[in-house]
């Protein structure tokens, strides 16, 4: 199928769904988890003199790694930088986070994907629904919008008085500018691409922080959810602890299921510090939820560990390791979210527009990466007209001639040379995609 560009006619529809929700009462619901980013203003003098001061080997990256010292953090950084590579790791001393924050200049943001997707949606004007971890002041400020609302024991109430007084969990955001140049023994390096390393001094979210009153409500109200965006288990390391409370979640997800067949579980992928922990929640609830979520870079690194060998610049490559996914894990369908364009593999979704969901994804996302804050109707009405990006407009076109074994759409993205922001990209996609299943 031949793409058409339908950013403004998808970008029209965002009232009427805005009003559905309003008026049918039912709700698009995100969980789990929340955070305070801690954004680090780029220094490239700052940068380049701890690596001079704390590299002592060339930069490198293995699976389980672990920031323990400056030295670790100079050895991974560099590695993430060079590459123009994003991931998250963790941080296990506290001295390590103190040192970076005294060295670079830095704000607070909203970190957690379910957090980030509701507060995108309620910028936008949806009513919503959010499990927050964090309830601190400082994240329950961010979110405050009208229509954002958490599930308490008493039922539903407004984002700002669910705040619990505590000191929020704080991740630390290092973004790398393309162009930025780096000086690594004695060898110059040039950033190829804007990416962004995230850096976790957290121990909240080692294990599953799903409040039962949440899980009361859903099951309760399952008819009047539309979708239920689920995400923040990637900072689970404990398997054994994950083994035994993975079955409350399973029939968790079976009740909604059971209840209403077209609420739409959508598992977003991220960075896992624990791959072991990814196969086993991969495999366990793929059998339920109906669409996993990840970029291009989750989807080399999982591929891989199987076998399979991606090519991010080649179509055929990326649709193989898709389709050897979708066999591995029966969802419906995979969505596929890079810098260039957005695709889903799988299964037609029943009364989902599922184009209008990556488009809208695009465009909050590349509102967000133009603007660096959650974009607005008129935020994403002046995006519009920016030009689609050519690698992506390729890949359509390359698509249009396969014959591809599942439905496969693909959508290019607005083309942003200079992104004032890469942190959230991935989060503000999802939820443009979310309001594919208002319906």
């Amino acid at each position: 199928m031949a793409y058409t560009n339908g950013y403004d006619h998808f970008f029209q529809e965002i009232i009427a769904d805005i009003d559905r929700c309003k008026t049918s009462g039912k709700r698009i619901v995100c969980g789990y988890t929340s955070n305070l980013d801690v954004l680090i203003e780029w220094n490239e003098k700052t940068f380049n003199h701890i690596i001079s001061a704390f590299l002592e080997n060339e930069p490198s990256l293995k699976a389980g790694d672990t920031i323990h010292s400056l030295a670790d953090f100079a050895r991974i950084a560099c590695y993430y930088a060079m590459h123009g590579l994003g991931g998250e790791i963790d941080i296990t001393e506290r001295s390590v986070c103190d040192y970076l924050l005294s060295q670079f200049k830095s704000s607070f943001a909203l970190g957690g994907t379910a957090v980030q997707g509701a507060t995108a949606l309620s910028t936008l004007g949806f009513p919503v629904i959010v499990h927050p971890s964090d309830r601190s002041l400082e994240v329950c400020r961010i979110m405050n919008h009208p229509g954002v609302e958490v599930v308490a024991e008493q039922g539903l109430i407004p984002i700002e008085e669910a705040c619990s007084g505590e000191l929020p969990v704080l991740h630390i955001i290092l973004q790398f500018p393309k162009g930025a140049k780096l000086y690594i023994n004695d060898k110059l390096y040039e950033i190829p691409v804007s990416n962004r390393l995230i850096l976790d001094y957290d121990k909240k979210h080692k294990q599953i922080v799903v409040d039962q009153c949440f899980r009361d409500y859903c099951e309760s109200n399952a008819k009047n959810l539309y979708c239920y965006s689920i995400s923040g288990f990637n900072a689970i390391t404990d398997i054994q602890n994950l083994m035994k409370e993975i079955g409350t979640l399973e029939a968790h997800y079976k009740k909604i299921k059971d209840a209403n067949p077209n609420c739409i579980i959508y598992l977003e992928g991220a960075h896992f510090y624990n791959t072991d922990v990814q196969d086993l929640l991969f495999d366990r609830l793929s059998r339920i939820v109906d669409i996993l979520g990840m970029n291009e870079e989750e989807l080399v690194g999982h591929a891989e560990r199987f076998g399979i060998d991606t090519d991010e610049k080649n179509l055929e490559s990326v649709i193989r390791s898709l389709q050897f996914l979708t066999e591995k894990y029966p969802v419906k369908g995979i969505v596929l979210h890079t810098k260039d364009y957005s695709m889903y593999y799988g299964s037609e979704i029943d009364n989902a527009n599922i184009v209008k969901g990556l488009t809208l994804g695009n465009l909050l996302s590349g509102t967000r990466a133009r603007t660096a804050r959650y974009g607005n109707m008129d935020d994403c009405r002046e995006t519009i007209p920016l030009p689609l990006s050519a690698t992506g407009l390729t890949f359509a076109e390359e698509l249009e001639k396969m014959q591809p074994d599942h439905y496969v759409r693909l959508v290019p993205s607005k083309y942003i040379e200079d992104p004032a922001c890469t942190i959230g990209l991935g989060d503000t996609f999802m939820a443009g995609v979310l309001i594919a299943f208002v319906r």
